[in-house]
């Protein structure tokens, strides 16, 4: 261990240079190398899990805002969140295997400094065995038919589970469990046949097949898939890739600092950066699994995929080839493997063998082309409600995207000012800033995006692990909206988003409008590309992938962080999810909230009547019902949430499924809002616009929450006037 100390001690020695290279971002920055990555080895001794702990483990004390030390107390938690990655359904380790691991517990941080991962042998040989001996048992049990008269019940809540004490108990969950599964798809055939089974949308689903199949039959096909089902998922548990292990034990660690600290292998780390820009180098396809298959979910409009009029949704796709080289079998690989064929550099070519429906196969060769992904960028449009026909800007966020590996690329704040310009030249009298479901994004373009609708001033504090504590302010005076504004939020609306709601209605320039809460997420953080800090000589250990890391903690204006509480809004509406445990509050190793000196700023000078507009907003609530759907779905929901224990006989079962279905039939019936006109911003001729601006304009219509919002627009504009 005396190397590894000098080693890692000589890591030590440039902390800052390592802490000096962060960006800030709510959630992402690029990080480029620096002068630390010199003094990592290339001597044969330091295994590529030696360099990657290491620099881990630096990363984590010196920059992470808790401030912890990496040692035997953390590694004890660690040990648990490595458990629960293992097998946090409790399905396949016995109480003597987790014990035979237990001798682990204290040593995540030596072989994080070591790069001597034995648990990951030893826990891969332990589930290894289990898992052969559990799909034994499973194709014995499902090669004939089962029981469904017993009564008998599943607990499917692994919290109210421990692990098995001996293999029989363990055989007696899986048979509980197959018979669950079984029974599912039993019904889920059923349903088909007699035409009740539906779609997301609610669309009445067309059988496969106009055959009706006999009970008999029926159920020895549902016990035929579940094996197929199953034996897949056993196939990827047993050949799990090494990158995949260590992203189980690493991630037990970060998750010790907080929920949002986390080790992005190679491949995460591609994926978030297509999350944070919107777009990525392909073909444009939007692939789901299906059992063994990998299909087409649906064709992004404009993308290299829609140019060829050859792929089209439902497609089956067999075959992957590069150019002229040899196609690869796709079938029974896993999406994510399968995706990582597809993608490529703008310009190259890739060659799809696809199954149509009617079963013809074709190749179909596809040049790649950057793809944006639309549903990703800010949408304006004009909304009117009769009979006082007022046109209301309205604005979708859906997250704070922007490009940093490209400074002219697309970003959210250019987009949001380029639709508030369309609004101000339609002479709308409002705005509604829909920030629900926005789970942030990058921290400048919240500070940017606060700053188009007031004239300057402090926008966020942010303080550092140092406790030093900075001012992030709007410093241009230009209002780009100056009219009444909404800001709407809910409890997965988080970080870069929460940062806007709260400053907006600080100033008091918004009213927000609600959930109980936000989400939460005050924390900011930066995302290092580890390759930066090895030498050109220890190359050969890339790539290593990327560390998201929290590196500090935001607070509003008035001083209060927006950590684990959230945002308030001022007018509560009732929450369809509220029955939900989503939240910051409800995460392990949460940072806690706190408190920083408030700071000077000027409130607007036109500031509305919040007590009169609840009032208002309550009455029409009780009086008019518009969210009788979402007070009774939330109390359903409650009921069913609690029930973690369900039936295996087959006359509850059916009965459960029934309700579930009447139950949830009822709720997806959103009573639309005829009064609503939405105008389109941009109106096109193209077919694929029009249907998804069709789409858009329906929800519209249909959320309860847009409706209230336009009558407490209505009694802000009132206001305004007198």
């Amino acid at each position: 261990m005396k190397s590894v100390s000098l080693f890692f001690g000589l890591f030590l020695l440039s902390p800052l240079a390592l802490a000096q290279k962060v960006k800030t971002a709510s959630t992402s920055t690029n990080e480029e190398p620096s002068m630390l990555g010199s003094l990592i080895s290339s001597k044969p001794r330091y295994t590529r899990e030696m360099v990657l702990g290491n620099i881990l483990k630096g990363a984590l004390e010196n920059m992470h805002l808790s401030n912890k030390q990496i040692d035997n107390a953390l590694s004890d938690n660690a040990f648990k969140s490595f458990l629960e990655r293992m097998d946090y359904g409790k399905q396949f380790l016995l109480l003597s295997d987790v014990k035979a691991l237990e001798k682990y517990k204290r040593e995540f941080d030596d072989m994080l400094i070591s790069g001597e991962l034995t648990i990951l042998e030893t826990s891969s040989e332990l589930m290894n065995k289990r898992i052969g001996q559990i799909e034994k048992y499973v194709e014995g049990l499902l090669s004939k038919p089962m029981d469904y008269s017993k009564k008998d019940f599943l607990e499917t809540d692994p919290k109210k589970r421990k692990f098995p004490l001996n293999e029989q108990e363990l055989y007696d969950h899986w048979t509980k469990l197959m018979k669950y599964e079984v029974l599912g798809r039993i019904i889920d055939q059923k349903e088909e046949q007699n035409g009740l089974a539906t779609d997301d949308k609610g669309n009445k689903k067309k059988p496969v097949s106009d055959k009706k199949l006999s009970d008999t039959e029926i159920e020895k096909e549902a016990r035929t898939k579940v094996l197929k089902s199953y034996k897949k998922i056993f196939s990827r548990l047993v050949n799990e890739k090494r990158s995949d292990k260590l992203d189980k034990f690493y991630n037990s660690i970060t998750k010790i600092f907080d929920p949002h600290t986390n080790y992005l292998v190679p491949e995460e780390k591609e994926d978030f950066d297509i999350d944070m820009s919107g777009k990525l180098e392909g073909i444009g396809a939007i692939l789901r699994e299906d059992n063994s298959y990998i299909k087409v979910e649906r064709i992004v409009p404009g993308s290299a995929s829609w140019k060829t009029k050859e792929v089209e949704a439902e497609d089956m796709i067999l075959k992957v080839g590069q150019g002229k080289d040899e196609p690869v079998d796709v079938v029974d690989m896993s999406l994510r493997d399968a995706v990582k064929l597809i993608r490529g550099k703008k310009g190259t070519e890739v060659r799809l063998t696809i199954k149509k429906p009617n079963g013809l196969i074709k190749v179909v060769p596809i040049v790649r082309d950057v793809v944006e992904i639309e549903d990703s960028y800010a949408k304006g449009t004009i909304l009117e409600m009769s009979p006082t026909n007022t046109k209301i800007g309205y604005i979708n966020i859906p997250k704070f995207y922007r490009d940093f590996n490209d400074r002219a690329g697309r970003n959210v704040t250019d987009d949001t000012r380029r639709e508030i310009e369309k609004l101000n030249k339609e002479g709308v009298s409002g705005l509604i800033l829909d920030l629900r479901n926005n789970g942030g994004g990058a921290l400048e373009d919240a500070r940017m995006i606060s700053g188009l609708f007031i004239e300057k001033g402090p926008i966020v504090q942010v303080k550092a692990h140092t406790g030093a504590v900075d001012i992030l302010a709007d410093t241009d005076p230009n209002i780009d909206f100056k009219k009444p504004t909404i800001v709407l939020i809910n409890r997965f609306s988080a970080s870069a988003s929460e940062i806007v709601a709260a400053a907006l209605q600080d100033y008091g320039r918004a009213v927000v409008v609600g959930g109980e809460f936000s989400h939460g997420k005050g924390t900011v953080q930066a995302v290092v590309d580890l390759d930066g800090y090895v030498s050109p000589m220890a190359k050969s250990y890339s790539p290593l992938g990327a560390l998201k890391i929290t590196i500090q903690k935001f607070y509003r204006v008035n001083g209060s962080s927006t950590q684990y509480k959230g945002v308030t809004p001022d007018i509560i509406l009732p929450d369809q999810f509220s029955h939900l445990e989503s939240g910051e509050k409800f995460l392990d190793y949460s940072i806690p909230w706190g408190e920083v000196k408030p700071v000077k700023f000027n409130s607007w000078n036109e500031r509305f009547d919040l007590k009169g507009l609840r009032a208002s907003s309550s009455a029409r609530i009780k009086k008019e019902g518009k969210f009788k759907n979402t007070l009774e779905s939330m109390k359903w929901f409650k009921l069913q949430k609690e029930k973690s224990k369900r039936s295996l006989t087959m006359s509850d079962f059916e009965k459960e499924r029934k309700d579930i279905r009447e139950k949830t039939d009822v709720f997806k019936k959103e009573q639309e809002f005829k009064n609503l006109i939405v105008k389109d911003l941009t109106p096109s001729k193209d077919k694929a616009h029009l249907e998804k601006f069709e789409d858009f304009s329906k929800n519209l219509r249909k959320d309860s929450v847009i409706e209230e919002s336009m009558h407490i627009m209505d009694d802000m504009l009132k206001m305004a006037k007198k």
